[in-house]
C-alpha cells in the first residue's frame, strides 16, 4: 500500500504538466507560450512565422475547408490541398455511372475543366484578438445559464455591431476553456471552390475500413481543388468570369522527407476535444456513450455493406454516408479501448485528488471550489439515463432518409402556419434539398435502415422514451418490425420521389393536410414529442447544471495548477500542434516503424477486392520503381506518423517541417490514440500523414497531372 501511494505522488507530480506534444495551441500566444520549447524541440523558423497580422506567415496559406476540413494553398494560383475524404462528397456530387470519379479519379488539365461545387467554401484567418473583458462585462453573479448566455450573446452582437472590419470580411466569436475567455477571428470567406484533382478511391481511400483509423498505413488520401475569386481577388460568388486567387502565401514543399525525432508541426481547424472533463464524464463516455453509438452504428454498417457489395449504383450513391457512418464507429471503438489501456479514469482520479489536496490547502479556494467535484459526479449520475437516451434518439433518426424527409416537411408546415411567403421560401428551399436528398436514396435500403434500427430504438430504451404510434403499429403487425417497415414505406409519400414532388406541386393547405395525414410524418412527429417530452427537459436541466460546474471547474483548474500551461480544448478555431516523429508501441510486444513504403500496398493488394484492389498502372510503376525524384533508394514513401495532437477537423491540415515546409498531408490518427479527444497519452496517440512524395508521384507519374507539379513550389532540400 505504501508503495502505491507513492507511485501515485510521483504520478501526480508529473500529471499536472503538459507534455511536449500535447496541446492544441492558439497561433497568435505561440511567442509567449511556446516557442521556446518548439526551438527545443528542433523548430527553425520564428513564431511570427507562423502567425503575423503585419507580414505575410504561415497562417495565411491555411482554410477551413468548409467547415468540416482543413485545406493549404500550395501555389501562387490558388491551388488547395486537402484529404481525399475531405473532398469525398464533391467528388461523389460530380460522379454518375458514365463518369465514376470516386472509381477512376479525377484531373482537370487546364482551369476550364475544373469543376465548381455548390456550398464549398475556404475560410482564411485574417486576424486572431481577445475580447473575453468585451463579451462577459456586466454579468452579475449568480444568475441562470440561460440568463448569462443571454447577456453574453447581447454583448457578442454590440461587439459585431461596432467592430471595424472590411465589407468582404467576416467575425467569429468563440468561448474558450468553457466560457472563461473568448477569442474574435476576423476571416475572409471564398465561396468559388472548384475541383482539380483527385486520385481514384482505390488510392485515395486504399484499405477502406479495415485500415481506417490504424496503422501501418498506405493510403494516398488526398485531394486538390482552387480558390477563384473576383477580378479584384476578393470573395466573389461563382461566376464563370472568376480567376484564380492569388494568395499572401503559399507553402513550399520539400521532398527532403524525415527521420526520428525530427519536429512537425500540424496546422489547421481541429473540431472538438474534452481534455478537461471529471473522472466521471469519462468513464460515462468509456461504458455508456460510446458503446450505444457504436452499437446502432454496426447495425447501420450491416446494413449498406450488404447493398453496397451487391449493387454499383447503390455503392455509389451511399458511399459518402458509408464512409461518415464508419468513421465515427470505428473512432468510438478505439476510443473506448485507448481509454481502457491508459487508464483515463484513474488518471483523471489521481489528478482530482491532487485538486482536492490543493483546495483544501487553500481557505480561499475550498470556499469558491470544494463543492465542484462532488456536484459534478452527481450531475453525471443524474443524466446517464437521459444522455443514453439522446445517443440512441440522434443516432437512429439521421441514419432514415425517411425520418430526415419528414423533418423537413415538418418545417414546412411551420413555415405554413407563420404565412405564405415564409411556407413558398422554405418549399423552394426543400424542394432544392430533396433533389439532392433522392440522388443519393434508394428506398429498399432506407427500408432496411428503418427495420433494423427502429428494432434496436424500441428494445434497448425503457418503454417511456418509445414512440406510442411506434408500440401501436408493433402491435398491429405481431410485434414484426419488418412488416411494420413494409407497412409504412407502403403507405408514405415521402419514400418516392414522384409522389412527394405530386405532393408539393398542390395547393398550399392541400400540400399541409396531405403531410398532416402521412403516417411517415406521424410518426416522426410521434418520435419527436416522445423525445421533447420525456428526455429533453431532464437532459438540458441537467447538461446546464454541468455546464455551469464545469466553467468553475476549469477556472478553478487555471488557478489551482499554476505551473501548468493549459491549452483550450479546440472548438473548429484555427490550432498549432508540434511534435516529433516517432514510431509507436500499441502493446507490449508490437512495435511499428514511423514509416510505410509502397511494398505495404503490393503485400496488402488483392485483385478485384472493395478495400485492398489497385489500378494496374500503380502496379506497373511499382514493379518497374519508376518513383521519379519522389522515390528514395528504390523505394516510395507513403505514410509517416508522429506525436502531434490532432483530432477531427485537422484532416487535410499541412505537416510541416521544422522550417515550415510542407512534407506531408495529415489525414488519420492511430486506433488507440484516438481517445486523445479525451486524455492525449503521448505514449501510445500518433497521428497519420500522407508523405508529400507519396502525392506528388501519384499526380506526376500516374496521373500525368504535370500541369499542377508546374506550379508548386517544390525543393529537394530544406
Amino acid at each position: 500500500m505504501k508503495s502505491f501511494f507513492l507511485s501515485l505522488g510521483i504520478f501526480i507530480l508529473f500529471s499536472v504538466k503538459v507534455k511536449a506534444d500535447e496541446g492544441m495551441w492558439l497561433p497568435q500566444l505561440l511567442q509567449s507560450l511556446n516557442e521556446k520549447e518548439m526551438k527545443r524541440m528542433g523548430m527553425k523558423i520564428s513564431a511570427a512565422d507562423i502567425y503575423s497580422i503585419s507580414k505575410s506567415s504561415l497562417k495565411d496559406a491555411i482554410v477551413s475547408f468548409g467547415g468540416f476540413c482543413t485545406a493549404e494553398v500550395i501555389s501562387d494560383k490558388g491551388l488547395l490541398l486537402t484529404n481525399h475524404h475531405c473532398g469525398f462528397d464533391a467528388i461523389q456530387n460530380h460522379s454518375s455511372l458514365t463518369d465514376n470519379y470516386i472509381q477512376k479519379g479525377f484531373w482537370a488539365k487546364n482551369y476550364g475543366q475544373e469543376l465548381p461545387n455548390q456550398s464549398l467554401f475556404a475560410t482564411f484567418i485574417v486576424r486572431i484578438e481577445e475580447v473575453t473583458n468585451t463579451v462577459l462585462a456586466g454579468l452579475p453573479a449568480n444568475i441562470s445559464e440561460k440568463e448569462r448566455q443571454s447577456l453574453i450573446d447581447k454583448n457578442i452582437a454590440q461587439l459585431r455591431k461596432d467592430y471595424k472590419k472590411e465589407t468582404y470580411e467576416d467575425l467569429i466569436i468563440r468561448p474558450f476553456f468553457d466560457g472563461n475567455k473568448y477569442y474574435l477571428f476576423v476571416t475572409e470567406t471564398y465561396r468559388d471552390v472548384r475541383l482539380v484533382g483527385a486520385p481514384p478511391s482505390s488510392i485515395g481511400n486504399f484499405g477502406k475500413d479495415t485500415d481506417n483509423w490504424m496503422w501501418p498505413r498506405h493510403t494516398g488520401d488526398f485531394s486538390m481543388f482552387r480558390i477563384y475569386a473576383g477580378k479584384d481577388n476578393k470573395p466573389a460568388a461563382y461566376s464563370p468570369e472568376n480567376v484564380p486567387y492569388t494568395p499572401k502565401r503559399s507553402l513550399k514543399i520539400s521532398l527532403k522527407g524525415l527521420k526520428e525525432g525530427d519536429f512537425t508541426m500540424v496546422f489547421g481547424f481541429p473540431g472538438r476535444t474534452n481534455e478537461y472533463l471529471t473522472a466521471a464524464a469519462v468513464k460515462q463516455v468509456m461504458t455508456v456513450n460510446d458503446p450505444a453509438k457504436i452499437k446502432i452504428r454496426h447495425q447501420a454498417l450491416d446494413v449498406l455493406n450488404r447493398y453496397m457489395r451487391s449493387d454499383e449504383k447503390i455503392r455509389i450513391q451511399y458511399a459518402a454516408k458509408y464512409a461518415s457512418v464508419e468513421n465515427a464507429y470505428k473512432k468510438w471503438q478505439g476510443e473506448v479501448l485507448g481509454l481502457t489501456r491508459s487508464g483515463a479514469v484513474d488518471k483523471k482520479l489521481a489528478y482530482e485528488m491532487e485538486f482536492t489536496k490543493r483546495v483544501n490547502a487553500n481557505p480561499q479556494w475550498k470556499a469558491a471550489y470544494s463543492d465542484l467535484l462532488p456536484k459534478l459526479n452527481e450531475a453525471y449520475a443524474m443524466i446517464e439515463p437521459y444522455a443514453y437516451a439522446r445517443d440512441y434518439y440522434n443516432e437512429v433518426m439521421p441514419r432514415i432518409e425517411l425520418m430526415g424527409i419528414a423533418a423537413d416537411m415538418n418545417s414546412l408546415v411551420i413555415a405554413y402556419a407563420k404565412d405564405e411567403a415564409s411556407y413558398l421560401k422554405r418549399k423552394e428551399e426543400i424542394r432544392i434539398k430533396l433533389e439532392e436528398t433522392y440522388k443519393e436514396y434508394n428506398m429498399q435500403v432506407d427500408r432496411s435502415l428503418f427495420e433494423s434500427l427502429i428494432a434496436l430504438y424500441s428494445v434497448d430504451q425503457p418503454g417511456n422514451y418509445v414512440s406510442p404510434i411506434l408500440k401501436q403499429s408493433l402491435t398491429n403487425q405481431q410485434q414484426t418490425y419488418l412488416a411494420v417497415a413494409a407497412d409504412l414505406y407502403a403507405k408514405t409519400s415521402f419514400a418516392y420521389p414522384d409522389s412527394m414532388y405530386a405532393l408539393l406541386a398542390k395547393t398550399p393547405a392541400e400540400t399541409i393536410e396531405a403531410i398532416g395525414a402521412d403516417p411517415a410524418y406521424q410518426l416522426y412527429l410521434d418520435m419527436n414529442k416522445t423525445y421533447t417530452t420525456n428526455v429533453s427537459p431532464k437532459l438540458n436541466e441537467w447538461q446546464s447544471n454541468i455546464n455551469q460546474w464545469q466553467r468553475s471547474y476549469m477556472k478553478a483548474q487555471l488557478e489551482v495548477f499554476p505551473e501548468k500551461k493549459f491549452y483550450p480544448d479546440a472548438n473548429g478555431t484555427l490550432r498549432v500542434t508540434y511534435g516529433n516523429v516517432k514510431p509507436y508501441q500499441p502493446s507490449n510486444g508490437v512495435s511499428y516503424h514511423y514509416y510505410t513504403y509502397m511494398e505495404g500496398i503490393m503485400e496488402k493488394y488483392k485483385p478485384g477486392d472493395y478495400e485492398f484492389d489497385v489500378p494496374q498502372k500503380l502496379i506497373d510503376l511499382y514493379k518497374t520503381k519508376d518513383f521519379g525524384r519522389y522515390g528514395v533508394n528504390g523505394k516510395q514513401p507513403v505514410c509517416f506518423i508522429a506525436a502531434n495532437h490532432t483530432t477531427g477537423g485537422n484532416s487535410g491540415s499541412p505537416a510541416l517541417d521544422a522550417y515550415g515546409n510542407l512534407v506531408g498531408l495529415n489525414f488519420d490518427r492511430v486506433w488507440e490514440g484516438t481517445m486523445s479527444d479525451l486524455n492525449y497519452d503521448a505514449s501510445i496517440c500518433r497521428n497519420i500523414m500522407v508523405d508529400i512524395r507519396y502525392i506528388l508521384f501519384i499526380v506526376d507519374k500516374f496521373a500525368g497531372a504535370t500541369n499542377l507539379i508546374a506550379e508548386m513550389n517544390i525543393s529537394s532540400g530544406k
